[in-house]
């Protein structure tokens, strides 16, 4: 399936589209401020050990420490024996080679490794190691033999570390992987150089840029051209094929149209469209996908479809349906984490093996590692998909401050008995001539409309007038109470 992805560049940031047949697949946004920290390399320095947790704090020069878990100690995961306890690996103040593996989300730090893996565009180099691996996704045993081989044959004698050969290795050439190989050694070396000379708290090395990464990552035989917006970004990412990717060159395009690139193929209303908690289905269903900190929910509606032929019939198209947008979805919002899926109930394990067989072979394309079990006791389809940057609604959006977040607002009528309780209270503790209640339009209209009783029956009752005064600046929840 041909591909065409679009890279739009300002001086903020740079935002990448993956488009196939004329849709987004894929949406990819780093700003110039807040670069994502996700492969960097750090010396950083323990700031605190945690027995009770197995981890420690790890200061690398953020406004949070880093977090580092024992299971990701090197030492730990290759030799073969029992785990060694964190407080007798590390202690506080040591400063120790660590890289990111995981940004920080929300709250949390960025999650660290002391394994250090360097990725080029065709393998990724393992200095600690001594293995050759290969991609899960190269299925073919006699190719993965072959592969094997090809890169033994290249490295030489007195060559450390180990290497994992990617994906697209399969069809490069003895000099494609000779080129990538010397680019990781270089790279090694200068962090080496650097950790020699530096100090704590020194970046050693960063991941590049997202435009590429494009060319390292994304691009592969079904890419049909690289559409940039910006000439400067354009002469870098041609000169950067032309050393390292070769046969990238020729499919990178400036593109000078008068017309915005991103308005061009549509991709501006995809990423509205992308922070909707609702996505139509083309049958006249729909699904609802509920973002939370600790986990994702998606429920599958029939909506307005009402099918031609049975209801069971009806269930199993919106489901099938649902399934092959809920793989785009995860992609295009970037959703990691724990994922639950509601489908709708179908009786038959024909129709459950079948949605889950679409459902798998809609995901297999993403290039995210994921784990997808089947139906439930409860009908539900849990999944993992892994998180190591935010989310595209984390990225672009905020909480909102009117509701905090929960995407509902207290009624008017709501706050008008929330008042009245208030007023209440204030009536009972200070001797005041005069109440008044600030509040926005929509409280004050309930209050001299329908609670109007309401409240001339508790101006009685404690003995004061209450006056009432439009706040505009207020929401709907806000709210004051003056003592005159």
């Amino acid at each position: 399936m041909a591909e065409d992805i679009l890279i739009n560049v300002t001086p903020q940031e740079t935002r990448v589209a993956v488009i196939e047949h004329g849709i987004v697949q894929e949406l990819h946004i780093e700003r110039t401020s807040a670069r994502g920290l996700v492969g960097s390399i750090f010396t950083g320095r323990v700031v605190r050990v945690l027995p009770g947790m197995q981890s420690a704090f790890v200061d690398i020069g953020g406004e949070r420490a880093a977090f580092l878990h024992v299971a990701d100690i090197w030492s730990n995961r290759h030799n073969g024996d029992p785990i060694v306890p964190i407080e007798r690996l590390l202690s506080e103040g040591q400063n120790l080679m660590v890289q990111v593996i995981k940004d920080p989300i929300g709250t949390k730090g960025a999650r660290l490794s002391t394994q250090i893996s360097i990725a080029g565009r065709l393998l990724v180099y393992l200095p600690q190691d001594t293995h050759i691996g290969i991609s899960q996704r190269i299925e073919d045993e006699e190719e993965r033999q072959h592969l094997r081989e090809k890169l033994q044959q290249l490295l030489l004698p007195e060559e450390k570390g180990g290497y994992i050969i990617r994906t697209m290795a399969e069809t490069a050439s003895d000099r494609e992987l000779a080129l990538d190989i010397d680019y990781l050694r270089k790279l090694w070396h200068g962090i080496q150089e650097k950790a020699q000379a530096g100090t704590a708290l020194a970046l050693l090395y960063r991941d590049l840029d997202l435009s590429l990464r494009v060319l390292r990552d994304f691009v592969n035989e079904e890419t049909k051209r690289i559409l940039i917006d910006s000439h400067e970004t354009f002469q870098t990412m041609q000169n950067f094929a032309r050393e390292f990717t070769l046969a990238g060159a020729e499919r990178i395009e400036h593109y000078q149209g008068e017309r915005p690139l991103f308005d061009l193929f549509g991709t501006e209303d995809e990423i509205e469209k992308a922070l909707a908690r609702r996505v139509d289905l083309k049958s006249g269903g729909y699904l609802i996908i509920d973002q939370t900190e600790a986990l994702t929910t998606i429920d599958v509606n029939t909506g307005g479809f009402v099918g031609v032929r049975s209801f069971d019939d009806t269930i199993f198209k919106t489901n099938l349906e649902a399934a092959q947008v809920i793989a785009r979805q995860l992609r295009l919002r970037n959703l990691g984490g724990i994922i639950i899926i509601d489908f709708i109930d179908m009786d038959t394990e024909e129709h459950k093996n079948a949605v889950l067989n679409e459902f798998r072979k809609a995901l297999a394309r993403d290039r995210t590692r994921m784990t997808v079990n089947g139906f439930t006791q409860l009908g539900l389809v849990e999944m993992t998909r892994k998180r190591t940057r935010e989310s595209l609604a984390h990225v672009l959006c905020v909480a909102c401050p009117v509701c905090e977040g929960r995407g509902q607002l207290k009624t008017a009528q709501t706050v008008c008995y929330q008042i009245l309780r208030e007023l209440l209270r204030e009536a009972r503790q200070f001797s005041a001539r005069e109440f008044r209640i600030l509040a926005s339009q929509q409280v004050i209209d309930m209050f001299l409309d329908e609670e109007s009783q309401t409240l001339a029956m508790l101006s009685d009752f404690i003995g004061k007038p209450v006056s009432l005064q439009v706040e505009s600046v207020y929401n709907q929840e806000q709210f004051d109470i003056v003592l005159m």
